[in-house]
C-alpha cells in the first residue's frame, strides 16, 4: 500500500464530506466510513464517496449472532468495500461466518479493544485483563478464525505483529505530535504506528477539523 492513511470521514453533511475528500485525495490512501456516516447516508452515501476513486473502508463494527452478521456482510457486497470491521468479542463462530460471507476482495478485520477504552474501563465491564493483554487475546482468536487482520491501538500493534507476521493491521486513535487527544486514550503518532507494523492508519479530526486540511494531510504523509 503506497499511502496507508485512511481519512475517517466524520463530517455530518455528505456534500461537505465529499468536498473534503476531493481536496485531500492526493495525500490519502482511502476513506473510512463509520457507523455515523452509514446511518446518516446509507448505501447512497457510500456510492457517492466511492465515485471519487479511493478504496472504501466500512467501519461498521458488526457484532451480533453469526447468522445475522453473515447476512449483513452479504447485504454490503454491492458496495464493494476494501475493508469491513466486525467485533472480535463476538466470538470465533461469528468471525468465521463473517469472513465466509464477505466479498472476494474484501478484507475482514476484527476490532480488539476500542482506543477509547483503558484498563479501568475494561475492569468496569468485567474484563480482568489489561487492554494490552485483551487485545492480544482477541487478535489470536481472530487469526484462528481466518480473518485478514485486526483493529488495535498503536500500543499493541507491535506485539501483535510479532505473533501474526502476515496480518493486516488497522490502527485508529492516531494523533500527530501536536494533535489533541479528544476522547481517545491509547494513542500514538502515525509514524510510530507505521514503524510497528500498521497496515492502515486511520486519521480523522487532525485532518478533517484542521484549518488547512490539505496541509495537515500532507504533513502527516511526509512523516511516513
Amino acid at each position: 500500500m503506497s499511502n496507508p492513511v485512511y481519512l475517517a470521514l466524520d463530517l455530518p453533511r455528505l456534500d461537505a464530506g465529499l468536498a473534503l475528500v476531493q481536496k485531500v485525495k492526493g495525500h490519502i490512501g482511502g476513506v473510512k466510513l463509520g457507523l455515523e456516516f452509514f446511518c446518516a447516508h446509507g448505501h447512497h452515501g457510500v456510492h457517492e464517496v466511492a465515485k471519487l476513486g479511493l478504496p472504501i473502508f466500512l467501519d461498521l463494527k458488526l457484532h451480533d449472532i453469526p447468522n445475522t452478521v453473515a447476512a449483513a456482510m452479504q447485504s454490503i457486497h454491492v458496495l464493494e468495500p476494501a475493508i469491513v470491521t466486525i467485533h472480535a468479542s463476538g466470538g470465533r463462530a461469528m468471525m468465521e461466518d463473517a469472513k465466509a460471507a464477505a466479498g472476494e476482495h474484501c478484507k475482514v478485520v476484527a476490532v480488539t479493544v476500542l482506543t477509547s477504552l483503558d484498563d479501568d474501563d475494561l475492569t468496569a465491564v468485567g474484563v480482568s485483563a489489561s487492554a494490552h493483554d485483551q487485545a492480544l487475546r482477541l487478535a489470536d482468536l481472530a487469526q484462528e478464525a481466518g480473518l485478514d487482520g485486526i483493529v488495535c491501538s498503536g500500543h499493541e500493534v507491535g506485539a501483535i505483529h510479532k505473533r501474526w507476521k502476515n496480518g493486516f493491521f488497522v490502527v485508529p486513535g492516531l494523533r500527530p505530535d501536536t494533535g489533541h487527544t479528544a476522547d481517545q486514550k491509547r494513542i500514538v503518532t502515525p509514524s510510530a504506528a507505521r514503524r510497528d507494523g500498521a497496515s492502515v492508519l486511520v486519521i480523522g479530526r487532525p485532518i478533517s477539523r484542521a484549518v488547512d486540511p490539505v496541509a495537515a494531510a500532507r504533513a502527516i504523509e511526509a512523516t511516513l
